[in-house]
């Protein structure tokens, strides 16, 4: 039987993806878990109930990235992303509050928080897409791949974990979600999954 992915489970891994599963080498004993041993497998298909693989989703990637690099890469991709934010808003006045002699303005930080959360989905979303790293990532030697076939994210997918991760960044809870979003891959077992990977369906994993 085939260990393909059957169609209508996901995004297919094209053929030229370097990314995608490969099997691993003959004797080799390394493990995508570190020094964890693998999980058990689910009753006969992937973790999300798609049926793909019928053993360990992760066999055949890379090791699983640690969790302090991924914020590193996370706080790294915030930086640059709000230097960016804070330049628009501030050449187009857009300004989270405006105070003067005579009143409180608040009514410009709702333009900011929507230029704060387009910036960060369409960088988000764009650079994991091209080849599933943003700047941070890259710089760190992870990235984001599906965790059904190890493939480099299509845009849906890749768009499902930007929103998940960028809205309530920019509207609401700002560095309180993205430390628990970010932050449950600390603690998630077996495949160190953010929030955002959970929804998305995402692993993070070392490239060098």
């Amino acid at each position: 039987m085939s260990s393909e992915p059957p169609p209508g489970s996901g995004q297919q891994p094209p053929e030229d993806d370097p990314f995608r599963k490969q099997p691993p080498p003959s004797g080799d004993s390394g493990s995508p878990y570190g020094s964890q041993p693998p999980p058990p497998p689910y009753g006969g298909g992937d973790p999300y109930g798609g049926g793909g693989y019928p053993t360990d989703p992760l066999a055949g990637m890379p090791p699983l990235a640690d969790s302090g690099r991924r914020t590193l890469a996370r706080i790294i991709d915030m930086i640059l992303v709000g230097i960016v934010v804070a330049l628009l808003t501030w050449g187009f006045g857009v300004n989270e509050y405006d105070v003067n002699a005579d009143k409180v303005e608040y009514g410009k930080s709702f333009a900011q928080s929507l230029v704060a959360a387009l910036l960060y989905i369409g960088y988000d979303t764009f650079m994991i897409t091209k080849s599933g790293q943003t700047l941070g990532k890259k710089w760190l030697k992870m990235r984001v791949a599906n965790l059904e076939n190890g493939s480099t994210p299509s845009v849906q997918t890749a768009l499902i974990r930007s929103l998940v991760l960028w809205i309530p960044f920019a509207f609401c809870c700002a560095c309180i979600w993205t430390a628990i979003s970010g932050g449950w891959s600390f603690f998630d077992k077996p495949y160190k999954q953010g929030l955002h990977d959970k929804a998305a369906k995402t692993v993070v994993v070392s490239t060098g």
